[in-house]
């Protein structure tokens, strides 16, 4: 990875210049050590747009790999505060349009950024787990999903990613800043769009957001490997 002195430097560009780099040291490291496979890009012809993006996470590179196979439709990904808080892993930040949120809390004003954008028109990728896994598979979505999908009712595409663990690891430390590039296969799966059903008035308010965010995550372990699928096995 590059050194922190030279990400500062990098930070301190015009907005315009500081992506455009960004955006080259990115695609020279993906260019150098990812092989990338994208299957159902056809699914991406004459969508309705605005969508919902829903993929796992298993990597900081997830997100770079991903804006090049999701190009023609450019959506904004939702990232974690944390991203921003190093010279370094801002690089990446910078590479892709985003739009921050607090992980693991109720942060309204982020989840309030997120649907002022779609209603504005904007197509938004979403990691519904919240977090990368440490498992290397699918662990428990959180509610967050739900409430952007409710209140926009935009059309829902599901991706699955897999191989982007092996090509940015996880730190164990936590250093994300110390994270590695290695030679790897990554594989992105496109699926189809989808409209998540409507509640009729007399269904179970728990029930029906159980089953929504079943067939959300369901439609994203139909595009990953079993490997992949964690508890979200089909």
């Amino acid at each position: 990875m590059v050194s922190e002195t030279f990400a500062n430097i990098v930070h301190k560009l015009p907005p315009k210049l500081r992506r455009t780099v960004s955006r080259y040291l990115v695609n020279k490291y993906l260019n150098k050590y990812a092989q990338i496979h994208v299957q159902g890009k056809d699914n991406l012809t004459g969508i309705i747009q605005p969508t919902l993006f829903v993929c796992n996470h298993l990597s900081n590179a997830d997100g770079l790999v991903l804006q090049g196979a999701l190009k023609s439709v450019d959506p904004t990904f939702v990232a974690g505060e944390k991203l921003s808080s190093d010279a370094v892993t801002r690089l990446g930040s910078n590479a892709v349009k985003t739009t921050v949120i607090k992980p693991n809390s109720a942060d309204k004003e982020g989840l309030k950024r997120i649907i002022d954008l779609i209603k504005e028109g904007e197509s938004i990728l979403v990691f519904p787990e919240g977090t990368r896994s440490r498992t290397g598979s699918l662990i428990e979505a959180k509610k967050g999903i739900l409430l952007i999908a409710r209140a926009t009712g935009v059309p829902i595409v599901p991706v699955g990613i897999w191989g982007s663990e092996k090509l940015l690891p996880i730190n164990r430390e936590g250093h994300m800043n110390r994270e590695q590039f290695n030679y790897a296969e990554v594989h992105i799966h496109i699926g189809q769009q989808f409209q998540i059903p409507k509640r009729v008035s007399a269904q179970d308010k728990k029930v029906y957001e159980s089953n929504v965010l079943q067939a959300i995550m369901k439609s994203i372990a139909n595009l990953l490997p079993q490997a992949y699928q964690g508890v979200y096995k089909v």
